[in-house]
């Protein structure tokens, strides 16, 4: 579903819905080791960012450590947090061990199975309960 510009750049608007959605995720390397360096570490950058623009997602940062990957990424409604994670984690294990063949050996997987993931927004937590609570108050 492409994004409809808008005159409130901090949003996004479908037919549907108006919406904010941005993930920072982390993931780590299997064992934590540090291979996620060099050629793989440019590498892995290019995958992540193919992987986005496919589904039209939005990379706002990337860090790429040795041993573990940070993305900030802005997404639509319909994109589960798992669904984003599954997609980043395994498009680019599965090239980069197609194309890096040492890390098959060094691995018997790229990454794990788990993830950090934490939702974003412009407004903070304190300030949306605080807004619902005074609901009743209007």
């Amino acid at each position: 579903m492409p994004r409809v510009t808008n005159k409130y750049p901090r949003w996004q608007k479908s037919k549907t819905a108006v919406y904010n959605l941005s993930y920072h995720f982390i993931w780590c390397t299997k064992y934590r080791k540090l291979v996620l360096i060099d050629r793989v570490e440019k590498r892995l950058k290019e995958l992540i960012h193919e992987k986005a623009s496919e589904h039209e997602w939005t990379i706002k940062s990337l860090e790429v450590m040795p041993d573990h990957v940070h993305v900030f990424i802005s997404v639509f409604p319909q994109d589960s947090p798992q669904h984003i994670a599954s997609q980043l984690k395994g498009f680019s294990s599965r090239y980069l061990r197609i194309e890096f063949a040492d890390l098959k050996n060094k691995l018997p997987t790229l990454w794990t199975r788990s993830y950090y993931c934490e939702s974003v927004g412009h407004i903070s937590e304190r300030t949306i309960k605080k807004y619902i609570e005074d609901q009743k108050n209007k």
